[in-house]
């Protein structure tokens, strides 16, 4: 797949984006470059390989190092919200968006 620099103008549109030509050569060549690498990584074959759950696993058995679930921060709610324009029984009201 690749694009053409009617199609990175119309992406720059779309985002909202101000591109000089220069700018949207380079980005039509970066691009295409990056399609061009997805391509490649596509044609290799990887049938019969097994996903690693860890980059690391073929090189040694991983152990997720798990922290001990605990409470580390001090319970703040009362400062937190004094800033708020309007709270209630701990939560925050806001405005109704949806009728």
């Amino acid at each position: 797949m690749a694009l053409t620099l009617d199609d990175i103008t119309r992406i720059a549109d779309l985002a909202r984006l101000e591109l000089h030509a220069s700018e949207r050569d380079r980005m039509l060549g970066q691009i295409n470059g990056f399609f061009d690498i997805v391509e490649r990584m596509r044609a290799v074959d990887t049938a019969g390989v097994v996903p690693l759950a860890h980059p690391t696993e073929v090189v040694a058995d991983v152990q997720l190092r798990l922290r001990e679930d605990r409470v580390s921060e001090p319970d703040d709610r009362a400062a937190n919200q004094r800033s708020a324009p309007a709270v209630e029984r701990g939560l925050f009201l806001v405005p109704r968006v949806i009728e």
